[in-house]
């Protein structure tokens, strides 16, 4: 790895969403936060016990992690939240310039808060009510299929194959499917029991592993999540948002340009289309390094399972020559362009120590 470069350096932010707070996140709050922002965990801790929640220091301060506690949308949103936010803060601002902010499917409201749309302790309202607004919906769930192959290279014609399959299942009576998040690499299909169900029956093969029933997770970026979107929209007023002090770039590749955009679009986009719309994580980040050309990508943490995402959505477009997993490795070992905060070694990359 080449040593540490003193000249600031443009970086692209990306937060991570569901799914990214595991058991190897647990206690990662307290211990790489509990000192400097222990007033922002506190603040954190007051908003969840006025609504008679269990607190961020008490969940991430467990004993033991809990699938059937920890993965609920009511726990990890603001545990994931609060964990993307104090690393957004932690990083070096003299080292790295940060040109603008993306997320993934939730992490759009961490994102909001990373790029100065709403404050931190609204974004953490935001994500934690829709935490809960996130389980009011119709009955269904999402199913993760992997369409590259091991080498990180596109199987010919299956993401069509697949998008076509879903379309016919999406027509039948009763059955309702459709395409929930585009993660380059693999694609989230979200519906209800029986158009879940003839997916898991009628999909093509696919690579590297079989068709995974995300466990905890509602249909998520379809129009079975209009309960979410209305309690969001009564719930969370206009005044919470406020024109971005830094760009982003949604899940639909728009760019909300800084001190520019509206704040009440913003809030339509977000309590509107972002939750009854397919999430296209992949043009999101394909249209900001595009855009804006950063020297790295930071990755807040918790966790690192959206890094590889990252790549299969540079690889897409060849950005910089990245042609496969084998390329983006070697990048990674000579120069990384990725910087995961939920790595050691990259995180002192990131925060200076």
């Amino acid at each position: 790895m080449t040593a540490r470069r003193t000249a600031r350096r443009t970086a692209l932010v990306i937060a991570p969403g569901r799914g990214t707070y595991g058991k190897g996140e647990l206690g990662s709050i307290a211990r790489l936060h509990g000192g400097r922002f222990a007033d922002l965990i506190a603040d954190f801790d007051a908003q969840r016990r006025a609504r008679s929640q269990p607190t961020v220091s008490e969940l991430d301060g467990a004993d033991r992690f809990s699938v059937a506690t920890h993965m609920r949308g009511d726990v990890a949103a603001p545990l994931i939240y609060a964990a993307t936010i104090l690393d957004f803060l932690s990083i070096d601002r003299a080292a790295f310039d940060i040109a603008a902010v993306a997320g993934n499917s939730m992490g759009w409201y961490s994102a909001l808060a990373c790029g100065g749309a709403v404050s931190v302790a609204d974004g953490f309202r935001i994500s934690n009510a829709m935490g809960t607004n996130s389980q009011t919906h119709g009955p269904g769930g999402q199913i993760l299929l992997q369409i590259v192959d091991d080498d990180w290279r596109p199987i010919p014609g299956l993401r069509a194959k697949i998008l076509a399959l879903v379309d016919e299942i999406g027509s039948r009576p009763g059955h309702a499917l459709a395409l929930s998040i585009d993660l380059a690499g693999m694609l989230v299909l979200a519906g209800n029991e029986e158009g879940l169900a003839a997916l898991l029956a009628e999909a093509p093969p696919t690579p590297g592993r079989d068709p995974l029933r995300l466990a905890g997770h509602g249909p998520f970026h379809t129009p079975l999540m209009f309960g979410s979107s209305d309690k969001a929209m009564a719930e969370l007023p206009q005044p919470l948002f406020h024109r971005p002090a830094l760009p982003l770039v949604d899940g639909r590749g728009h760019i909300w340009r800084r001190h520019a955009s509206d704040p009440a679009a913003v809030r339509d986009y977000t309590f509107g289309h972002q939750i009854l719309a397919p999430y296209d994580f992949a043009l999101s980040v394909q249209v900001a390094v595009r855009e804006f050309a950063p020297d790295v990508i930071i990755l807040p943490g918790p966790g690192d399972t959206l890094g590889g995402a990252i790549a299969q959505s540079l690889i897409g477009i060849g950005w910089q020559g990245l042609r496969s997993k084998a390329d983006f490795a070697a990048r990674q070992a000579a120069d990384p362009l990725l910087l995961s905060m939920g790595r050691t070694e990259q995180r002192v990359l990131v925060t200076g120590g």
